[in-house]
């Protein structure tokens, strides 16, 4: 399984939510294979870490995204990955706009996976301050619990 999460500048949330799930996958499911990527729809940021204030926030929760670097969603990964998890409506629309039809399916919310929570949109943090970023980790962190619970069924043939 591949998974890719996805935000505009790949600098802020979908660093945040590769890191978090990296870590949950650690703690609760260390046999399941699975890749686990980010990427942004723009090319703002490219080649760049995470924003300082995203490294500092995933830290105090024991989680190092320092290493990462922001890159581009391209055309191979509709092909490569088997969920491409926008953070927000306007990101999954840009994908679902770029990507060829057979893998339309694949491209969804990153809170599809925490129904409870209410809400289509992961907030971009950028122009906000720390509150922010730690509103992204908590988001993150429940919607990474049921993208695991889906991600574990489909390994066991449940769904």
């Amino acid at each position: 399984m591949k998974v890719l999460f996805i935000c505009m500048g790949n600098i802020c949330r979908s660093p945040t939510a590769e890191g978090v799930f990296r870590r949950l996958v650690a703690e609760r499911a260390p046999g399941l294979d699975i890749e686990i990527d980010s990427a942004g729809t723009h090319d703002y940021h490219v080649g760049d870490p995470p924003d300082h204030r995203a490294v500092a926030a995933a830290a105090r929760r024991g989680i190092d995204i320092s290493s990462l670097r922001a890159r581009m969603v391209e055309q191979a990964d509709f092909e490569r990955f088997d969920l491409l998890i926008a953070m927000d409506r306007l990101n999954r629309e840009i994908l679902l706009d770029s990507s060829p039809e057979q893998y339309r399916n694949r491209v969804r919310l990153f809170l599809e996976f925490a129904p409870a929570i209410g809400e289509d949109n992961v907030p971009d943090p950028y122009y906000g301050g720390p509150v922010g970023f730690e509103r992204v980790l908590d988001l993150a962190e429940e919607a990474s619990i049921g993208l695991l619970e889906e991600l574990m069924s489909r390994s066991t043939g449940r769904r």
